[in-house]
């Protein structure tokens, strides 16, 4: 869990783990769409916008589906769990369908949702590109459309580059304030560990075409440059935002850079700081020469239940519990009470580390 960050003017992003799949032909299709979407708004006279065509108010029972990208990953099985218990509590009727790291079933599963009456879809997307696509389907459906965790745009394929009022109502998390947290604590470590600055490299791991993930860590690294008193030089590591994957890239990293005796990681997500602390476990380092942060706590902890010593020394823990009530507690606000949608909401954060992230609540699956 999680992951998406991942801008300055634009709203901050969430949790974003995803794994592009036919990215290219989505995206074509996202785009053409969103020309359409743009040529129909100028000869209306009207302006396109992010969400989902007002709908009126439901007065019976409530129908949700809530679309979600890599569902068997930990984050978002907590996601659905908050959601389910949300939906039971006020008596809705939730379906929650796993959407993998295939774009393409989004816009299918979309279509289903809406042909089954759904009042109203929130989505968490493999892909950004299938925004305007999902958009049109919900406008056409009469259906509320919210999104979760991760941005999409109405007009375009790319979140960062929409326009504001093209961004569909957002719940999750703030990607800026979570990299900030993942800097600063990343930066008293670093203090606390009195490394030598020459020595030290700090990476900074992540897809780099998902923006929600460059969110996050740029706040990282604005966090930790302001945090730990001296410069200390920073690799940019691409990576698929997986752990094998973060792990292949940053043991070439390390390879790379035989010299350096002390290493700093984070990342998006949880995924790329275990991946860059196993990579350096296997390279040879020691605990006391490794500082992770984590972004998500639901890998992190594995290093810590073990209580042996671990590279990892802290995540940010994120719940998707609290995540999917607060998605489907909005939804019901929109569909029973007329309420409008806030642009976004956020869910709260927490820092964990080996003393305490069981009494925080976190999830070791």
């Amino acid at each position: 869990m999680p992951y998406r960050s991942p801008g300055a003017t634009r709203p901050s992003k969430g949790i974003d783990m995803l794994t592009h799949h036919h990215r290219r032909p989505v995206a074509a299709a996202a785009l053409g769409l969103a020309t359409m979407l743009a040529l129909s708004s100028c000869s209306s006279g009207q302006e396109a916008v992010g969400g989902a065509a007002d709908v009126g108010k439901v007065d019976g029972k409530i129908s949700l589906t809530y679309l979600q990208k890599q569902g068997d990953q930990e984050y978002f099985i907590g996601e659905a769990a908050g959601a389910k218990a949300k939906a039971s509590e006020l008596g809705i009727d939730l379906k929650v369908v796993n959407l993998g790291n295939d774009a393409n079933k989004t816009v299918s599963e979309a279509q289903a949702a809406i042909s089954q009456k759904s009042n109203g879809l929130i989505v968490v997307v493999p892909d950004p590109a299938v925004g305007p696509q999902v958009v049109q389907l919900a406008k056409t459906g009469k259906a509320a459309l919210l999104t979760s965790d991760d941005q999409i745009c109405g007009t375009g394929p790319d979140p960062a580059a929409c326009g504001a009022d093209d961004l569909v109502p957002r719940i999750g998390f703030s990607g800026e304030q979570m990299g900030g947290e993942v800097g600063k604590r990343a930066a008293e470590e670093f203090k606390k560990a009195g490394w030598n600055p020459a020595e030290t490299r700090t990476i900074s791991a992540w897809k780099q075409d998902v923006t929600v993930c460059t969110d996050r860590v740029n706040a990282s690294k604005k966090a930790f440059a302001e945090a730990a008193g001296t410069p200390v030089q920073n690799i940019d590591v691409p990576t698929d935002n997986s752990p094998t994957g973060a792990q292949d890239k940053i043991a070439a990293t390390i390879t790379a850079n035989a010299s350096v005796k002390h290493w700093v990681v984070w990342g998006c997500n949880d995924e790329n700081v275990q991946g860059g602390v196993t990579a350096l476990e296997n390279a040879g380092f020691n605990a006391d020469n490794v500082i992770g942060v984590g972004l998500g706590a639901y890998l992190a902890c594995k290093n810590w239940s073990s209580g042996k010593p671990s590279g990892m020394k802290a995540a940010l823990f994120i719940n998707g519990k609290d995540v999917g009530a607060l998605a489907v507690q909005t939804m019901f606000d929109k569909l029973k009470n007329g309420k409008d949608f806030p642009k976004e909401a956020f869910a709260p954060t927490k820092m964990v580390d080996a003393s305490n992230w069981k009494d925080a609540g976190v999830t070791c699956g």
